[in-house]
């Protein structure tokens, strides 16, 4: 309920501007994005999903990569999806994409998108940003296909950079509202154990960007 009611008006609150210009300052920093696309590595005719899908800008990569997958994306910020439409049929790929905006800590990927599996899923720095991103990795790997994976990358724990790098990073994170999970690893690996998946940790640049990753058994 508190992603709902506020969590979505705050994201529309951040990004009502700054969605304009998004994609041309993250690319300094939001590490990592394209390696964990290169990795997806979907069926030909498979399907993907972004939860948190922002702009848009992973899945016009995502389908330039994959050009015979299914794409589909939810996110709880309207502002963004706005934008996400604009970018994805400005590439061309309007014909295979499905947005829909969603609560991803509890959302019916029949009701929205009328299938209930993926084959992939990956949410690219956003659980530093969902209070309940724990939930929403556990609902992520309900709804793989057997032989499906959830791919997740966002910050790490920065712990080969310098101290006051650190603490710069950290508090200027704050001001967005992010908060880096610093126990990503750790709950992927819980999660794994609860649904008898597996998991791969990926540490990228001296520990400033993780990708983890569930994968069901085929």
């Amino acid at each position: 309920m508190f992603a709902k009611i506020e969590h979505g008006p705050l994201m529309d609150r951040v990004y009502r501007h700054q969605r304009h210009f998004y994609d041309a300052t993250r690319k300094y920093y939001l590490l990592g994005r394209d390696p964990m696309i290169a990795g997806l590595n979907p069926p030909e005719r498979g399907s993907i999903l972004e939860i948190g899908c922002g702009t848009g800008r992973n899945l016009v990569l995502a389908g330039e990569a994959y050009p015979k997958t299914s794409l589909y994306g939810i996110d709880i910020s309207n502002e963004m999806l706005a934008t996400a439409r604009k970018k994805i049929g400005a590439a061309g790929l309007g014909q295979r994409t499905n947005l829909a905006y969603a609560d991803a800590a509890d959302f019916s990927p029949a009701a929205l998108f009328g299938r209930r599996q993926f084959d992939r899923i990956f949410i690219s720095y956003a659980v530093s940003m969902i209070p309940q991103w724990q939930a929403v990795m556990r609902e992520a790997v309900s709804h793989l296909t057997p032989g499906g994976a959830l791919h997740v990358v966002d910050f790490g724990d920065l712990k080969d950079l310098p101290g006051f790098t650190r603490t710069a990073l950290y508090k200027w994170l704050a001001w967005y509202h992010v908060a880096p999970r610093n126990d990503l690893f750790d709950v992927a690996d819980a999660i794994a154990v609860e649904t008898k998946t597996e998991t791969e940790a990926h540490r990228l640049y001296r520990g400033f960007a993780w990708i983890s990753v569930i994968r069901r058994k085929a």
